[in-house]
């Protein structure tokens, strides 16, 4: 034997069943399928807690982010209310402040017509204009721009310039007053006189047309057939005359020149009440509760009434004629005057009156409406009413006698029986 281990085919240690070893795979793919199941728990535990964590915080946020815009929402709505209720002050503020700018200039803009109209009855006697007209023209240049504080103090000044020529006016109309020989306090029985008369506030001058209502018939003649209210006919009272086949007449109600601004719109047309000589009433729809008075000439007598809603709607008479004031009734004076500064100037103031059975018609000169009056009571009228007078002004006798004065929607016409 050289020393060699003897050669042992396929020699193994002996193991009994107990302690058999197992294959080294399956102990390897236990291992590591335990490790896995452990470590995907401990993630998925991980992931769930952080979703957790992550729905409660949302949910906190939420909830903060909630409570976060009701109060915007709030603070919002208190700011909004806020400001519409600063914007409302501010808006009241600024319509208030607008209101009286606008309130003022239409002040400014009425007297500037009403200026207006005065400078045409100054352009009417004949008056030097240009200066006034310059200054009006001036004004509603201011007004156009809306300058109001230069437009007050045009206004102002126009007022003044007005009035002063006006005064000088009267001056130079006392001075025109028509002379006559004659002063007497009683009025002619019939026909055309001018007469002086003593009156409580001094000599006046009165021209006038006294007709016998057994004679004569009295009637109120009217351009229009009916109602009208604007571009109405116009007629010289000699007109009315010539037509009528009359031999007096005198200008009638108040009316709305054409030659006013303010007329616009209702050129010519009167509102009062009127039965013409053809019976037909005039604005009989809106003298239903007139207090204005009113004179009613029938064939054989005149009566005057304090307001023309007295007064029915009879057709049986020959004419009914409404102005107003009412300056004598019963022998008494009933206008002792009043705050309209056109009744308180001085110009020609035509009148109807009676004394007894005896109508006149005719014009105070250079007199106030309350001169007017005093005139009638010193000539022992028993009633007496006003009429228009200014431009209108116009009292024609086989001619005129005072007048033409502009043409006129009706006038008072004695005509023979």
């Amino acid at each position: 034997m050289n020393g060699k281990k003897p050669f042992t085919k396929n020699k193994r240690p002996f193991l009994s069943p107990t302690n058999k070893p197992q294959p080294r795979f399956f102990s390897f793919f236990f291992k590591s399928f335990f490790f896995l199941l452990i470590v995907s728990l401990l993630v998925s535990a991980y992931f769930l807690f952080q979703e957790f964590k992550r729905r409660e915080q949302y949910q906190l946020s939420t909830e903060s982010l909630q409570i976060s815009l009701t109060e915007t929402q709030q603070k919002l709505e208190q700011t909004e209310a806020k400001l519409l209720a600063l914007q409302n002050v501010d808006q009241k503020l600024r319509n208030d402040d607008l209101e009286k700018r606008l309130i003022e200039l239409k002040k400014i803009y009425a007297a500037a017509v009403d200026a207006y109209e005065e400078i045409l009855k100054l352009e009417e006697l004949d008056a030097e204009t240009e200066e006034l007209e310059e200054g009006l023209a001036l004004l509603f240049n201011q007004l156009a721009k809306d300058q109001l504080t230069e437009s007050q103090e045009s206004i102002i000044a126009l007022n003044k310039d007005i009035a002063a020529l006006q005064a000088k006016l009267r001056e130079i109309a006392a001075l025109a007053i028509p002379k006559v020989a004659q002063t007497s306090n009683q009025p002619p029985a019939s026909g055309y006189s001018r007469q002086a008369v003593e009156t409580d506030v001094g000599k006046l001058v009165v021209s006038m047309v006294a007709a016998d209502l057994a004679s004569t018939r009295v009637i109120v003649d009217t351009a229009s057939d009916s109602d009208c209210t604007n571009n109405c006919p116009v007629l010289s009272v000699g007109e009315y005359v010539s037509r009528s086949g009359g031999y007096a007449g005198i200008n009638g109600t108040y009316f709305c020149p054409e030659s006013y601004p303010s007329c616009a719109g209702k050129t010519n047309s009167f509102d009062l009440l009127v039965m013409n000589k053809n019976k037909v009433y005039f604005n009989s729809a809106n003298n239903v509760y007139s207090t204005n008075p009113a004179v009613i000439f029938s064939g054989g007598g005149i009566r005057f009434v304090g307001a023309a809603q007295e007064w029915g709607r009879d057709t049986g008479v020959d004419g009914v004629l409404s102005n107003y004031p009412l300056l004598l009734s019963g022998g008494e004076v009933r206008f002792g005057g009043d705050d309209d500064p056109k009744k308180g100037s001085k110009g020609n103031r035509s009148f109807v009156a009676n004394k007894g059975n005896t109508v006149y018609i005719g014009v105070v000169h250079g007199a106030t409406v309350v001169e007017s009056a005093r005139a009638m009571k010193a000539l022992g009228m028993d009633n007496a009413l006003n009429l228009d007078s200014g431009g209108s002004t116009a009292l024609w006798s086989g001619g005129y006698v005072v007048g033409p004065g502009r043409n006129v929607p009706n006038a008072i016409v004695f005509v023979r029986k």
